[in-house]
């Protein structure tokens, strides 16, 4: 099932093509596409060690494209392993976006039931997130992370709405959230989007961080995300308390998981429901928390 207007149809034979006609080293091994709940690319195997992603439409090229510049830079100073770009296709008559192929990474998304311990995985990503932040701001950074807070009320207030049970609580932790300060404070590397479903876990442990496709210098408050999509009340508070979040941060970062959450459920709930039930846990822990 497609999940979006525009959205084009690609399959196997369309990702066989593309490789066999751009990346003759890797024709003629298996392709088989790959259901998970991403929602900006579509995936398939290619092989047993690498896999292809190809934007589900034309504007998410471009976060192939970032992949492709920023992570040779970032990843070898990460704690986690990231994706390895291994081949970027360019658009052609048959497929007019860029593409890309990657080296596979072994492990499951981010679950309660395999990930060891929320309080060990809130400190992992923890250390990531300090890493990343700790890389050199200098001016050539794309700019990342969401507007600020009020610039989004009116499509929060909207998808809050529709999201059914909880929608009253949504809306007053939603209200709260607009109190915090803007961000005034100097861009940080920051990820972007720390779900779920991002976060893989391999043999009980934090393994890997993927897409990038947001990387960029802007408000650390993005990163701090994970405290409501990722974790429950005892991770949140390593979490917090390893990143040394102030409190402005905290409601801000907080007002962020509930609009991404919210926006997420009434979009998805036909078309990918389990990424919609993962964003209805969002919701449920930001209120729990306020």
């Amino acid at each position: 099932m497609k999940m979006h207007d525009g959205e084009i149809d690609i399959d196997e034979s369309l990702v066989e093509r593309l490789v066999r006609a751009r990346f003759p080293r890797f024709a003629g091994l298996p392709v088989r596409a790959f259901r998970s709940t991403g929602t900006v690319n579509a995936v398939f195997r290619l092989g047993d060690e690498w896999c292809v992603r190809l934007p589900r439409l034309a504007g998410w090229a471009r976060a192939l494209e970032r992949e492709a510049r920023w992570l040779p830079e970032l990843g070898p100073r990460l704690p986690l392993r990231v994706p390895e770009v291994a081949a970027v296709g360019e658009p052609s008559a048959e497929f007019g976006w860029t593409w890309a192929i990657y080296r596979w990474l072994d492990g499951s998304p981010y679950d309660d039931a395999i990930a060891g311990g929320e309080e060990r995985a809130a400190a992992d990503l923890a250390d990531f997130v300090h890493a990343l932040r700790a890389l050199p701001v200098t001016g050539d950074e794309p700019r990342a992370g969401r507007r600020p807070l009020r610039d989004l009320d009116e499509s929060t207030r909207a998808a809050i709405a529709q999201i059914g049970p909880g929608a009253e609580a949504a809306l007053a932790a939603w209200r709260a959230a607009l109190t915090a300060p803007a961000w005034d404070g100097a861009p940080v590397w920051i990820h972007t989007d720390l779900l779920r479903p991002n976060l893989l876990v391999r043999d009980g442990r934090l393994a890997a961080v993927l897409d990038f496709g947001g990387v960029g210098a802007g408000d650390p408050a993005a990163d701090v995300v994970p405290a409501w999509s990722v974790f429950g009340p005892a991770g949140r508070a390593i979490y917090r308390r390893a990143l040394g979040v102030d409190e402005g941060t905290w409601q801000r970062a907080r007002g962020y998981a509930l609009h991404q959450a919210a926006l997420i459920i009434p979009y998805y709930s036909s078309t990918n429901p389990r990424f919609a039930e993962q964003a209805r846990r969002t919701v449920a822990e930001v209120i729990g928390d306020f």
